[in-house]
């Protein structure tokens, strides 16, 4: 069965459909998803989601964009959550030079922090990143994050920066980008990696493959960016859905 490691089914873009969409992913053949905390409000209704179906999982977490909201009170919080049944990781967490809110020193305090969290909680980390390659890697190596166990979602860098993070034997989030056209340098990083560093994820709503581009993801569409790594590496589609679960469920501690 498929696993999508990285989605947001707690977005209001699902509040129409929820309940149908989730209850018709098993036919399609996925059979498990991480639901991750992109805010305090995402974290709280990702752990009731992780209560009502049996065959999702949630990371707590806060996104580099949401950072400013973050006091000590509220992370006392967050914290509290990441010990809950059924969480399995802390994320996504990371930086975000994209837009110039919030703060970039902000977003470091409060990224050192959730990787500080999951040395306490002993989860592994989910790393959001972009258009700050350096700076992440300077945190995670000041942090030892190769003691942490993680995986880079959504990764946009090279395969130079891929092998700074296989090196720190990482996993690696590919989603609906590989299927883009202009998604070369993409292509090029999972041709690569090996097939045991990958995970797939949709990060739904957002970032929906080819030939869905531009509409709302979801993991309904984890399929054609099973088949595209697939093609990219040589190898059949089976294997590929049988390797990456067995990836992340190795990475999330579920089913051991």
């Amino acid at each position: 069965m498929i696993f999508d490691s990285h989605a947001h089914h707690d977005d209001q873009a699902f509040d129409h459909d929820r309940e149908d969409l989730l209850s018709s992913l098993a036919a399609q053949g996925v059979g498990t998803v991480v639901n991750v905390g992109a805010s305090l409000e995402g974290t709280k209704r990702t752990v009731e989601l992780c209560k009502a179906y049996p065959f999702v999982y949630g990371a707590a977490g806060v996104h580099p964009d949401e950072v400013g909201s973050l006091d000590e009170s509220s992370f006392a919080w967050l914290k509290e959550q990441c010990q809950k049944e059924k969480i399995v990781a802390v994320g996504e967490t990371g930086l975000d030079y994209y837009w110039d809110e919030p703060d970039r020193g902000i977003q470091k305090k409060w990224f050192e922090r959730q990787l500080q969290l999951a040395r306490e909680v002993k989860l592994p980390v989910i790393i959001h990143s972009r258009e700050a390659a350096k700076d992440t890697l300077d945190i995670m190596k000041a942090a030892h994050g190769e003691e942490l166990g993680g995986v880079v979602h959504c990764f946009s860098y090279t395969k130079e920066i891929a092998k700074e993070y296989l090196d720190m034997d990482y996993y690696f989030g590919i989603g609906g980008v590989v299927t883009f056209q202009n998604g070369k340098k993409l292509k090029e990083v999972v041709e690569y990696l090996p097939i045991e560093k990958i995970l797939l994820e949709t990060d739904s709503p957002y970032l929906a493959p080819v030939p869905y581009r531009g509409k709302r993801n979801s993991s309904l569409y984890i399929p054609l960016i099973a088949e595209e790594i697939a093609k990219i590496k040589g190898m059949d589609y089976d294997e590929v859905v049988r390797v990456t679960e067995g990836n992340a469920k190795s990475l999330f501690g579920i089913g051991e």
